[in-house]
């Protein structure tokens, strides 16, 4: 309990240091934010309208207190256009975020998880090779390429599937499949390559030798003891997926947090990016911090350190 109390306390100075990241990113940007923002051609009284909106009026390390006292107490601004709470238009976007993320992340563990466990036991070696080389072509080929041709395909030429929007489950498929597909062929390869080593052990050797069946042995045998490197990968990928759907909610116009982020860049509102980036980022810190956790779950000899 306590290595897993000392991994808590750890993750409470790294939020610390993404906040401040967070914070600094309207300070990095090359010229004046308030230029960039309204343009040349704005007065001079809105530009300190807008200055004193976002505290660049003050001293760099009050803006920093500033920043702090609001963020503890979950404000994180509002929008230079609309003036509307950040916070409010994140709690409206974050359960489209959420739900394109895990609609993906299942899609992944199906399909990927299960072809894995195939390609490693199989003795057959034309389907390790399709296997292999289907996987690669998967990894391999850009998000922004797979939708349009998802989109083609499935919505266009078939007449299938709903191409935008955010609905029910057919309004999900394509853009889970999207985002989860390279998340599929790195679970394909790593599932491959964790059971395959496994299959080598002398426990695998006596579970066979006292007649439990193939399904039994792999599943509950074999693909359970190689269960840490499949869940270290879901919990590092989880953070690409949270990154793609800035891609994904584009193409498909979901309405997520992705597509708020990409709106905010289009129109130069750094706050709406500020926070995107943020809750991104905790997101990744939090997701990071329940893996590490998970492993003392999926195999009890692990101890944090």
């Amino acid at each position: 309990m306590i290595p897993i109390f000392r991994r808590i306390v750890i993750t409470i100075p790294l939020m610390f240091g993404v906040a401040t990241l967070a914070f600094l990113l309207i300070h990095l940007i090359p010229g004046d934010p308030v230029d960039i923002i309204l343009g040349d051609q704005a007065t001079t009284v809105d530009k300190v309208a807008l200055r004193h909106d976002l505290h660049l009026d003050e001293p760099l390390s009050s803006q920093y207190a500033g920043y702090l006292f609001r963020l503890a107490h979950g404000d994180l601004g509002r929008s230079a256009f609309n003036h509307q709470p950040i916070v409010n238009e994140l709690k409206a976007r974050l359960p489209g975020t959420i739900e394109l993320t895990f609609g993906a992340m299942l899609f992944a563990i199906l399909v990927g998880i299960p072809l894995g466990l195939v390609g490693a036991v199989t003795r057959r070696n034309w389907l390790r090779t399709s296997l292999h080389f289907l996987g690669l072509i998967g990894f391999s080929a850009p998000s922004f390429w797979i939708a349009p041709m998802l989109v083609w395909l499935f919505a266009l030429h078939f007449n299938w599937l709903p191409v935008s929007e955010r609905g029910g489950i057919d309004h999900l498929v394509l853009p889970a499949v999207s985002l989860g597909l390279a998340l599929a062929c790195i679970l394909l390869h790593t599932t491959k390559t964790a059971v395959s080593q496994v299959l080598h052990e002398d426990y695998i050797r006596v579970a066979r030798a006292k007649g439990v069946s193939d399904f039994r042995l792999y599943t509950r045998h074999a693909l359970k003891n190689a269960a840490i490197p499949i869940v270290t990968t879901l919990g590092l990928q989880f953070g690409a997926l949270l990154s793609g759907t800035v891609i994904t909610e584009t193409i498909f116009d979901w309405p997520g947090v992705g597509l708020f982020l990409f709106q905010g860049i289009q129109q130069r509102n750094y706050l709406v990016v500020q926070a995107c980036v943020l809750l991104i980022a905790i997101i990744y810190v939090v997701v990071n911090l329940i893996t590490d956790l998970v492993y003392t779950w999926v195999d009890p000899r692990v101890r944090l350190s």
